[in-house]
């Protein structure tokens, strides 16, 4: 294991790389109602807001895509190879969506060449998740692997706080004319510039000694897509119901929910302004509460906060949305946003330090990037087009039985989860692995200590 020293700056920089490169990815998504207009010819602003929102989970398509690819590169080549070719990649797809003309312009090659950029930032955010917390987990201590985990939730919400920042600032000293019109763009253009400092930060980073000592084996074994297809088709599945929830509270709450409060399908009619403020508010919560819970789990157990912070999302939301739509008031906007972003970051902010942990070493980062990115096809990347469909057309509290949908499914594969990371951890401590009878009394230590970090 790294030294703390080396382990923090490690961590720091991949985290700060990763709020890079999802940077790129939410600005899409905060945008969205801008991008239709210059992009959709439709009259009907619901119609273009949806076929927005359609390219972007298209580009979820491509994610299982750059999960096998970028995760067989990341087992084979190195955990930092990996996040190299995702960070450059995402950059590519950015300066695609900040370079491509207006519909009014080019016609049918603007939606084409919005597709095109989707399907590329899709590609590099299905090999990041695997790459980033295969990286996290590997670098930290045995007992701050949570607290060092819950960086990858968190620099996603740095990345979201960002792009609220840059939100509030443009819609604010701007004329809204004018940020229809071109000043949109600034947002993609600012992730441009930022993409080499986060190419430079992970160049230097090191390989991690988890990886190291599986090399050979990496280089040598089976396809790590075989083995995890035909070897770990349990954890694939586990891995899949856990990323359920994990997937959906995000993209329904964090990520969709300030389009929807300005949208007049919701019935709340929310200037960008009061929906940026409220994000910008509730992604700082999102930040902190991350990093709470990470040092919580730590202490206590992973156990307790996941099942708590899950069962509360089938109460919490609908309720928060009963009460904004009573009261649709700023305040009541940004204490509402808030609470759901404290509720996401108790679950999120102790995920990636589960998920990774239920495949061994050689395949972990594609059976982590797999597993994840499959049910980010279906309940993260369609959910924004979904919700806004369902919000006008069923009832405008979709977005919170949406996620109830994602809690039965993580209840349902718990029991699973934490049985296999304590397999996981038993077999990678196992004395005849790890060099003999002499290190039996160490790996017992391990192997108690390990179980006891459930609970």
């Amino acid at each position: 294991m790294a030294s703390n020293p080396v382990a923090r700056r490690s961590v720091a920089a991949a985290a700060l790389g990763n709020a890079m490169e999802w940077y790129d990815f939410s600005v899409y998504a905060f945008f969205a109602s801008y991008v239709a207009g210059s992009f959709f010819t439709s009259q009907d602003p619901t119609m273009a807001l949806f076929n927005t929102f359609i390219v972007f989970g298209a580009g979820f398509v491509a994610r299982p895509l750059g999960a096998v690819v970028v995760g067989i590169y990341g087992d084979r080549k190195g955990r930092k190879a990996a996040l190299m070719l995702s960070i450059a990649t995402m950059g590519l797809g950015t300066l695609v969506l900040a370079a491509t003309p207006p519909a009014s312009v080019i016609g049918i090659g603007a939606p084409i060449l919005l597709l095109i950029g989707r399907l590329l930032q899709g590609f590099s955010a299905g090999g990041e998740i695997g790459g980033a917390a295969a990286f996290l987990i590997e670098h930290a201590p045995h007992d701050r692997k949570a607290r060092y985990a819950a960086w990858l939730q968190a620099s996603m919400g740095i990345s979201n706080l960002i792009s609220a920042v840059v939100g509030v600032a443009i819609t604010t000293a701007l004329p809204d004319s004018t940020v229809k019109e071109w000043a949109w763009r600034i947002p993609f253009v600012i992730g441009l510039l930022i993409i080499p400092i986060g190419v430079y930060i992970r160049g230097r980073l090191p390989e991690t000694e988890t990886f190291e000592r599986h090399r050979v084996t990496a280089a040598g074994g089976r396809n790590p897509l075989l083995r995890i297809v035909t070897e770990y088709p349990r954890q694939l599945v586990t891995g899949f119901l856990f990323s359920v929830l994990w997937t959906v509270c995000v993209y329904a709450f964090v990520i969709y929910l300030p389009t929807y409060y300005r949208a007049g399908s919701s019935g709340l009619g929310f200037t960008a302004q009061q929906a940026f403020l409220a994000s910008l508010v509730g992604n700082v919560v999102l930040v902190i509460g991350c990093l709470v819970a990470g040092r919580v789990a730590d202490r206590i157990g992973p156990r307790p906060l996941v099942l708590r912070s899950s069962a509360a999302m089938l109460v919490v939301p609908l309720l928060s949305l009963l009460v904004l739509h009573h009261w649709p008031s700023t305040v009541v906007l940004v204490v509402v946003h808030t609470l759901l972003c404290a509720n996401v970051a108790a679950f999120v902010g102790v995920a990636p330090s589960l998920l990774p942990r239920i495949f061994p070493a050689a395949v972990r980062t594609t059976g982590l990037a797999l597993s994840y990115n499959i049910a980010a096809i279906f309940f993260a990347g369609f959910t924004p087009a979904l919700m806004t469909w369902a919000t006008a057309e069923l009832t405008v509290y979709a977005p919170a039985l949406w996620v109830a949908i994602g809690v039965v499914a993580c209840l349902a594969c718990a029991p699973a989860l934490f049985r296999q990371i304590e397999e996981v951890a038993h077999a990678e401590t196992d004395p005849a692995r790890a060099g003999g009878r002499a290190a039996r009394g160490d790996d017992t230590g391990r192997r108690r200590s390990s179980r006891a970090g459930l609970e």
